[in-house]
């Protein structure tokens, strides 16, 4: 049997959010992480934010307000700091305690959400950072280990058949439904965990990106656990 690919062979592990930034994507890398040994009570932070349905997003003046003990304060501290270096760098940093993403309930052909292997798309340049501070993380596989879901026989005829346009829109349909971003990993294929306390730059499909996007999915949650995160 064919042997498939090392996801780690497109992966670049660098030790400075400099490096994490401005490192170029290259050749089969895809996939940078600034590997790191985060210390301090992320959980204590978890347990005192007040929910607010599936996803709530934490304002860095309310993380402010919350009393934590030492380790709690130290969590608090490096959530700050992560949040200020991606927006001094121009990114749009978010940070969600996730209950669980919205699922997708059309299962006319496969569902679109973001707990199938997927990728982001951006009209112009950039990236997808992302780092899990508690609870369950992301996986990344690489793109030799999935096929576009569009392009499996079976699952085209479905779309094929779902579609009531003209022949030449077909394909426009199939951007406009997200369904050319999603993909199914290949027989024995092995994706990789993103792990605890890594931040992560990941690239995305856009017209003007010189190596593949990065495919990544979001797991799926554990009944009564939380995931706090950092996206943008």
């Amino acid at each position: 049997m064919k042997n498939l690919p090392d996801i780690e062979n497109h992966i670049h592990n660098v030790s400075s959010f400099e490096d994490l930034v401005f490192t170029p994507f290259q050749g089969v890398i895809n996939a940078i992480c600034w590997k790191r040994e985060l210390k301090g009570d992320f959980s204590e932070i978890v347990n005192k934010i007040e929910l607010d349905g599936n996803i709530t997003e934490i304002d860095p003046e309310n993380l402010l307000e919350l009393q934590l003990n030492e380790e709690g304060q130290l969590a608090r501290e490096i959530l700050l700091n992560d949040f200020n270096l991606l927006k001094e760098y121009g990114a749009a940093p978010a940070i969600n305690i996730i209950k669980q993403y919205d699922r997708d309930d059309d299962t006319r052909v496969f569902p679109t959400d973001v707990y199938s292997f997927h990728v982001d798309r951006s009209p112009i340049p950039g990236a997808t950072f992302l780092c899990t501070y508690y609870g369950d993380t992301s996986e990344i596989i690489t793109n030799a280990q999935v096929q576009q879901k569009i392009r499996v026989p079976e699952i085209r005829n479905q779309l094929e058949k779902l579609y009531t346009g003209s022949p030449e829109g077909f394909e426009s349909f199939l951007s406009e439904h997200f369904f050319d971003l999603h993909y199914q990993p290949l027989l024995n294929a092995q994706p990789i965990s993103l792990g605890l306390g890594h931040l992560w730059r990941l690239a995305i499909d856009h017209p003007e990106s010189k190596v593949l996007p990065c495919v990544h999915r979001a797991p799926v949650e554990k009944d009564g656990e939380l995931r706090l995160l950092m996206i943008c």
